[in-house]
């Protein structure tokens, strides 16, 4: 979401912005009516609610904000500023109609509420609504998905008081699905999730993780892979088995399954760190669980030993910071090499993100890059190589530093000179493994 002036506009766009409308209006009304009508020939269709919602209001005008989504959708295409973005965004939009039809057709839902007889204006739009869409179609809510998909693209190309305006009413779009009586509670969280799952499918800044998987070859990445897969497996099964409140651990399930996928195929770039230090929108909410324990988890190794330490040459090595942090510290540069969580670099003057998956080794390649890193960034003042403990990956990173340019002749003493500053370091068989990579090809550099 930007906060400065809009990009210029590329010319032409009208032509394939209506192209996109023209495939996904039937493909929406098509696909959505196909599961209506598949889901109402069963008869072991249920239901899923919750006792609270039975106090839920039942508010007419709000059919107002609730049909408005679908004017949003068609104008929203006429919005990107870019033959990228339009496609991007489009991608997003029928990306979630996919997901939630197959939802739908593999476990329908019904809605239960009667709603009360009306007459007037909203009486017609809830007696259109009613001629298409039954009580079923419910979780993950598509009208959900669709908004937060809408919401992240209002928003983009919205300022100041019009902002305000998008966010208001969203939010109002957000409320109607319930005081309408389209949806219960299950429905919004799941298709919030589904929403965000688009957007991180489809980012603008990058391309879509699904074109740069590839299996990982590192033991190591299987091995946490297969870990973090298993953690998913469990959250789900007992979300399901238990019902009730433990229906919110669809979303850790959700978070830890992006992460195993992370290390099984998409690698760091999954979390979708971008060069200002914070993780995507979309990487926030889907793995908000996992975030939040990693956030903890180095919180309560760091708890003795908080501060940074200095190596060398005004180069010190230490846990990711909060904002508060930084701003009261010395550090004008920053080397992250910290994939899974956020920083704010707003008050730095240099900056690199350098994300590494957690628990893994660096290559020599990105040893390399992070010894070119440092040494082009200590240029600008203290700099601080940090990663979420401070320990493994950003001790790494000046190993590497110290090796390339000559501060330590052998891997051993560069980590000896490491661990006189910080004894907490982990550096293991695969860490050295890289850094001996690193000065092979040094040497075999110099030789030619």
């Amino acid at each position: 979401m930007s906060t400065g002036a809009l990009p210029a506009r590329e010319p032409g766009l009208l032509k394939p912005a209506v192209l996109w409308l023209l495939l996904l209006a039937p493909l929406f009304f098509s696909t959505y009516g196909f599961a209506t009508w598949v889901t109402a020939q069963r008869d072991d269709v249920g239901s899923l609610v919750f006792d609270w919602e039975r106090q839920m209001p039942f508010w007419a005008w709000t059919i107002v904000p609730y049909w408005s989504i679908d004017l949003l959708y068609g104008l929203s295409l006429l919005l990107p500023r870019s033959r990228e973005e339009l496609k991007r965004h489009a991608l997003r939009l029928l990306t979630a109609q996919l997901i939630a039809v197959s939802c739908f057709l593999l476990w329908p839902l019904r809605f239960t509420f009667a709603r009360p007889e009306l007459d007037g204006v909203f009486g017609w739009l809830f007696e259109v609504l009613a001629g298409f869409d039954k009580p079923f179609n419910q979780a993950p809510s598509l009208h959900i998905a669709l908004l937060v998909v809408l919401w992240v693209c209002y928003a983009r190309h919205s300022q100041g008081f019009w902002r305000w305006l998008v966010h208001g009413w969203f939010a109002l779009i957000g409320v109607s699905v319930l005081t309408t009586y389209q949806h219960h509670f299950v429905d919004v969280p799941t298709g919030a999730l589904a929403g965000w799952l688009c957007v991180w499918l489809w980012p603008l800044d990058r391309p879509s993780p699904l074109f740069s998987a590839r299996l990982a070859q590192d033991p190591r990445r299987r091995q946490l892979a297969l870990r973090y897969g298993l953690g998913a497996a469990l959250s789900g099964v007992t979300a399901f088995t238990w019902g009730g409140t433990a229906l919110w651990l669809i979303w850790p399930a959700v978070a830890l399954l992006l992460v195993a996928l992370n290390y099984a195929l998409l690698g760091a770039k999954g979390f979708q760190k971008r060069q200002d230090g914070r993780l995507s929108p979309a990487a926030r909410w889907l793995l908000a669980p996992y975030l939040a324990a990693a956030w903890i988890n180095s919180r309560l190794w760091t708890k003795k030993h908080p501060q940074p330490d200095q190596v060398v040459d005004n180069v010190w090595l230490g846990r990711l910071p909060t904002t508060a942090e930084l701003k009261d510290s010395p550090f004008v540069a920053v080397l992250d090499l910290c994939a899974e969580l956020s920083l704010s670099s707003q008050p730095l003057r240099a900056y690199q993100s350098l994300p590494v998956l957690d628990l893994c080794a660096l290559s020599p390649e990105q040893c390399r890059e992070a010894a070119h890193a440092v040494e082009r960034l200590r240029q600008q003042g203290p700099l601080l190589v940090c990663c979420a403990l401070g320990y493994s990956r950003s001790a790494t990173a000046i190993a590497a530093w110290l090796l390339h340019s000559g501060r330590a002749a052998t891997v051993d003493a560069a980590i000896g000179q490491i661990r006189r500053a910080r004894p907490q370091i982990v550096l293991q068989a695969a860490h050295r493994q890289a850094l001996e990579t690193l000065i092979s090809s040094k040497r075999a550099a110099h030789v030619h």
